[in-house]
């Protein structure tokens, strides 16, 4: 409360430089955000020593004012340094123009010469390179002396401008300037971070074995940084080396277990760290800290998808035990989350113990599927693959009207739940069991009677959930069909077929066993006919279905046991035959 003197202003501001740096201090890795209201307010009690005011100004004005009418040389150096404590500021909430525009102001013509000279395509780097606090005769004691301050706000203002840079496109650019981070005053974790910033660069640039070797560097700079851990694994991922990517996964699931990773240790005599500075989003995002059970789930998947069947149980048991212990409530939500809803979860687990030969268990596991979804969607969803909306049978429903996301939610659990039957009858006809495999497949879970009806148009962004439908419909019809030859049933058989090609016209698996249907029904001529079309149009099929963005690989990869179980295995002797017939038949017309 007392009023400003000059006099006592150098050791006022050094006293508010002091325990600003403290307050940050205390705060440990909090980072810096938001004003310095105390700044501003040591620049109003400058003004007020001088006899001048300047309540109204914004901060950037107060900062000018101040330093084009105080001359005062004692006040020269406390100013610095309170200059240099704005810029942390600044700097943390990403103002790089405010900061610019501040060193401008700090700058003697001698620093701006320099700078100039040194530097003249990157204004801010180049004026705090050159920036010199001004000489003191009696300097006071500093908790954290400016030079130190200097470095960082260099190294600071680098990381910020390299990754305005990555964030913009701009790859080369954002590379020079994270490379010369690397260079500056910064902790091992830091020094981790810019290196993960060099490798997603060098990656969008399409050098994948560089930015490995930024990821390696940033684990060795800080064996702590297993966020660079799960990037190697994503990056061997995109790569197709399986086996490094496992062996990653693996390596970072074991140390995310063992106990939270812990910051790598910064320098305890700094009080301003580019760490407590540099926070943007991008950042974050590369930086995210995986939960194990998301690294539990990749390394499930990851196996499931490479054929190591064995391996995939085991961690989708193990996964399946995490759900169980609360899950739910232990992983945070992220845009970029690595975890599916939980049903798909449960039906790749389903999957993997299918291919396993672990029939009963896949069933059970089914069937707690099919327990969850039955109350969450409608007895009846009519879905029209047609742009106009189509006419409600019951428009008093009360889900006829469902927004698009909605919609979406009842496709999900409509194709989970024919999921789980259909994964029974596959498990239940590999058990031998053809009378309950029949009864799997007959589920029509999107046709069944019900006094509620759900009108559906097809909007684009239903498409792919409308696809994933017909293949589950169309796998269990094939499968139903199947076990109706199996039963000497050849007419169900045929109608079963003959519905898959109307689903999926031309579907190989399908044809091949509409034709063997014919061929059992002794309707030779027909068969024949058949097998000759289908033959001729089977590689333009291929073809169209490799072009697809409904081919196999977008289809979800809960569906991969069933769409290996889906195949028909008599091609060679049905060929024979029917070439056979073809040879009889041209000889009786010869003859």
């Amino acid at each position: 409360g007392l009023p400003a003197a000059l006099p006592a202003l150098p050791l006022e501001l050094t006293v508010l430089y002091n325990s600003l740096l403290l307050t940050v201090g205390e705060e440990s890795d909090s980072v810096i955000e938001g004003e310095a209201e105390e700044i501003r307010q040591g620049l109003l009690r400058v003004l007020e020593a001088c006899g001048a005011s300047g309540q109204d100004l914004s901060t950037e004005e107060l900062w000018q004012k101040v330093l084009q009418e105080v001359k005062v040389e004692e006040l020269q150096a406390p100013l610095h340094r309170l200059g240099a404590l704005q810029a942390a500021w600044w700097l943390a909430a990403r103002r790089l123009d405010s900061t610019t525009s501040l060193f401008r102001l700090l700058s003697t013509a001698e620093d701006l010469e320099r700078a100039h000279c040194s530097e003249g395509k990157n204004e801010l780097l180049s004026l705090l390179k050159a920036w010199r606090v001004p000489a003191e005769e009696a300097p006071l004691p500093l908790v954290q002396s400016t030079e130190s301050l200097k470095e960082v706000l260099c190294t600071t203002a680098t990381f910020l401008q390299g990754l305005q840079e990555l964030e913009a496109g701009n790859f080369p650019t954002a590379l020079c300037l994270l490379q010369e981070a690397t260079r500056g005053f910064c902790s091992k974790r830091v020094l981790a971070q810019i290196h993960i910033c060099l490798s997603c660069c060098s990656q969008r640039m399409g050098k994948p074995q560089t930015a490995l070797q930024y990821l390696r560097r940033a684990i060795q700079a800080d064996f702590q940084c297993l966020s660079a851990l799960s990037h190697v694994a994503a990056l061997y991922h995109k790569l197709g080396k399986t086996d490094a990517e496992l062996q990653a996964l693996a390596l970072l699931y074991e140390a995310l277990e063992k106990k939270p990773p812990a910051a790598a240790s910064s320098s305890p005599y700094f009080l301003i760290r580019t760490e407590l500075l540099v926070h943007t989003p991008l950042l974050s995002s590369l930086l995210r800290h995986r939960h194990p059970s998301e690294v539990k789930y990749l390394l499930a998947q990851r196996c499931l998808q490479d054929g190591r069947v064995a391996d995939a149980v085991e961690h989708y048991l193990d996964f399946l035990t995490l759900l169980k212990e609360g899950l739910q409530q232990q992983v945070p939500l992220h845009s970029d989350s690595a975890l599916p809803r939980i049903p798909e979860v449960f039906l790749e687990a389903a999957s993997a113990l299918e291919l396993a030969g672990r029939h009963q268990d896949a069933i059970t596991v089914c069937k707690e599927v099919i327990r969850r979804t039955t109350k969450l969607i409608p007895r009846v969803l009519l879905v029209e693959e047609k742009p106009e909306q189509p006419e409600c049978p019951l428009p008093e429903a009360g889900l006829a009207g469902r927004l698009p996301s909605q919609k979406k939610e009842d496709l999900h659990c409509l194709a989970w739940r024919a999921a789980g039957y259909l994964h029974q009858g596959w498990a239940w006809a590999m058990l031998g069991e053809s009378k309950e495999a029949v009864m799997e497949f007959s589920r029509k879970v999107w046709k069944m009677p019900s006094q509620k009806s759900v009108c559906l148009s097809m909007p684009e962004d239903l498409l792919s959930e409308v696809k994933v439908l017909h293949k589950i419909r169309l796998l269990s019809l094939i499968g139903r069909g199947a076990q109706f030859l199996e039963q000497g049933k050849h007419k169900e058989a045929l109608l079963d077929f003959q519905h898959g090609l109307q689903i999926s016209p031309g579907d190989p698996v399908a044809a091949s066993y509409f034709v063997q249907a014919l061929w059992k029904l002794n309707r030779k001529q027909e068969a024949t006919a058949h097998w000759q079309k289908f033959s001729q149009s089977s590689t333009e099929k291929d073809e169209q279905q490799e072009r697809s963005p409904f081919s196999f690989r977008s289809f979800p990869l809960y569906l991969i046991s069933c769409l290996k179980w889906a195949t028909f295995p008599h091609s060679e002797s049905l060929t024979v035959s029917i070439q056979d017939y073809l040879g009889i038949t041209s000889q009786d017309s010869l003859s």
